[in-house]
């Protein structure tokens, strides 16, 4: 399902038959979900996208499409992912391939990095993915919060290379799936998805468990290919190949990414994926369609980005009626609009994509004003954007959906509810964080929504957070959760307001025209920043560089990279606490390096560390290190 955050919001007129034909849609939709859910499907997966595909077309904005299908959890709790469990960008193309390869070398050259950029390709399972960690087993969710199904073990799924081995798919062998349920199930993916969500097994499954082929398989223990960038290139289709040979289960395609630490450090997360993973996937299929309407729409910056309206067409066993054209320079350049002809590719995922135009309109026409607010729009580089940041609905909205999401320490908060809030009179964070339960109340929604709504504010503000997230979650174009850390590596959140572009591009890594965007958004934003922070938000406090300096410990100012898999605690925490007590935590051990600790299967990283005489400590050691007042002591 697409990110909810970039879901089309669209005006039109319902009449009574449409409704009527969404009522039915959405009941089967239901109904076939529940199914699928128990691990007993009623339609293929084509086809249950050929009916979400036509409630979209009746509309869009339904609350079925912008929410993410409901998982049955029953007694079982939630987990929060310590680090989300994102998505991966897609290529279909050698030339997509050959685009991220030059993006990762040239990160390379802007880092400093001496050595070559290795690669590593691996399968991509087509199964039901989970985490397995500090001894608890949980679905990924919604990226940031899953359901604990630490029970599957119990039911008879086999963890490969045993337990805590972190991220990966649940699935079962292909030969046994084609050879005992190919008949029975449309996916072996349904099958898995059963065994986890039914409240009780069904017989297929419960004969596939004792079978023993129904396997967790970490993405760390699948088979893989390494090799530099050319060899990629060159190989990657052989790569492919051999790769699909070695492995029993159904994949997806197959993921390429990034080994050198320091570069994908560098590179970072968008909200959606890592920059340096790609998968690499088959084009699906393709078809030649007619642009019928171009409808825009507004998002959280104030970006106004065009939808193509098509003539139907059916791919992959879907009607597709919509297609996104990016950006309103895209609109320009190729000429689109009523009457031209273009080809439209889908390989799986429920939005196509535009990949050429056949013949080009002869209307074109691009908006003057937003089509939520009528100001008058700007260009922004590729860009028309609306100027009205506050009174804009179209940016209100997800401005606020996006401060939740990212801060991702509450729920309840759906774009439904959000554009419900809006649509009330309140725009702004700081008058959201001042509803009560009466104005939630008198806006309609029911006593139970009412009651999940006021502790999701609360539990915005309460719950701990590092302030990065805070600082991202504002919607600040250009200040993702990676830069906000670094810049609150120089700057207490509280001081940003009056931060000048100058000060930020002496940051590592801050570049003018970045620096630029970041000061205004944070200029025009202020306002209500300082309003927030003075709610309390309980945020995790990211030490000034200064302040690390300062520090007393055992390992302030120190050097430390982490590696292995850790036994008394979980590496993400033992690195935010290496921070607070001074120490500069790295990704990859360098030269520069000065202590490397060491969990269970630690690799390559001990032997580079032996090789430059860094000290290597066992996660005891460290522990015992960290104890005491004076590093000597040991």
């Amino acid at each position: 399902m697409p990110d909810k955050d970039q879901m089309p919001l669209f005006a039109r007129t319902v009449t009574a038959s449409d409704r009527k034909e969404e009522q039915r849609l959405v009941a089967s939709l239901q109904r076939y979900n529940a199914a699928y859910r128990a691990g007993t499907p009623l339609v293929s997966d084509s086809e249950y996208d050929a009916l979400t595909e036509a409630l979209r077309a009746l509309n869009p904005n339904h609350e079925f499409l912008l929410e993410v299908e409901p998982e049955a959890l029953g007694a079982r709790s939630e987990v929060r992912h310590l680090v989300p469990m994102l998505s991966t960008q897609k290529a279909y193309t050698r030339a997509e391939l050959e685009a991220w390869v030059s993006r990762m070398e040239k990160a390379r050259v802007d880092l400093g990095l001496e050595e070559s950029v290795r690669y590593r390709v691996t399968p991509k399972l087509d199964g039901l993915a989970g985490r397995d960690e500090q001894g608890v087993f949980a679905t990924r969710g919604n990226g940031r919060v899953g359901a604990n199904i630490s029970f599957a073990w119990e039911r008879g799924v086999v963890p490969i290379g045993g337990r805590g081995l972190g991220v990966g798919e649940i699935v079962i062998q292909k030969s046994y799936f084609e050879e005992h349920l190919s008949e029975r199930f449309e996916h072996p993916r349904n099958l898995c998805v059963g065994i986890v969500s039914a409240d009780v097994v069904n017989d297929d499954a419960k004969i596939a468990l004792e079978a023993g082929v129904v396997h967790f398989v970490p993405y760390v223990g699948l088979v893989s290919w390494s090799g530099d960038g050319e060899a990629l290139l060159a190989q990657s289709e052989a790569i492919t190949a051999d790769l699909k040979l070695k492995v029993d289960y159904a994949l997806d395609g197959m993921v390429a990414e990034v080994l050198n630490q320091d570069l994908r450090d560098h590179l970072g997360a968008t909200n959606h994926h890592n920059r340096w993973q790609i998968a690499l996937k088959e084009r699906g299929e393709s078809a030649r369609a007619q642009v019928n309407e171009v409808l825009w729409q507004t998002g959280r910056t104030g970006n106004v980005t065009p939808v193509l309206v098509i003539s139907p067409v059916k791919l992959s066993g879907a009607t597709i009626s919509r297609i996104t054209a990016h950006h309103a320079g895209l609109v320009r350049d190729r000429e689109l609009g009523p009457g031209a002809q273009i080809e439209i590719i889908r390989s799986g995922e429920v939005i196509p994509k535009l990949v050429g135009v056949h013949t080009v309109s002869d209307s074109v026409a691009l908006p003057e004003t937003c089509p939520r607010c009528e100001t008058l729009l700007v260009w922004r580089e590729d860009f028309l954007r609306c100027p009205n940041r506050h009174g804009c609905p179209g940016q209100v909205v997800h401005r606020i959906r996006h401060f939740f999401w990212t801060m991702g320490n509450a729920d309840g908060m759906g774009i439904k509810t959000v554009e419900r809030i809006v649509e009330a009179g309140h725009t702004s964070l700081r008058e959201v964080f001042a509803l009560k339960a009466a104005d939630f109340e008198a806006m309609g929604f029911g006593p139970g929504q009412t009651k999940v709504l006021v502790r999701a504010l609360e539990e915005s503000r309460t719950k701990s957070v590092e302030d990065a997230r805070f600082l991202a979650a504002l919607g600040v174009s250009d200040l993702g959760i990676g830069e906000s850390r670094k810049l609150l590596g120089h700057y207490t959140v509280e001081t940003l307001g009056e931060v000048q572009a100058g000060s930020l591009e002496a940051i590592k890594g801050f570049g003018p025209v970045t620096s630029l965007r970041i000061a205004e958004g944070l200029s025009e934003a202020w306002e209500e920043v300082a309003h927030l922070l003075g709610l309390g938000f309980a945020l995790e406090r990211t030490p000034l560089l200064q302040e690390r300096e300062a520090i007393e410990s055992p390992i302030a100012g120190w050097k430390v990279v982490f590696t292995g898999s850790m036994q008394q605690g979980n590496r993400e925490e033992m690195k935010l606490q290496a921070r607070e007590l001074g120490a500069s935590v790295q990704s990859a051990v360098n030269k520069k390096t000065d202590l490397l600790v060491v969990g269970e299967k630690a690799g390559s990283k001990l032997k580079k560390a032996e090789g430059l005489g860094v000290q290597v400590l066992t996660e005891m050691d460290y522990l015992r290190l960290i104890s005491h007042e004076d590093a000597r002591k040991l």
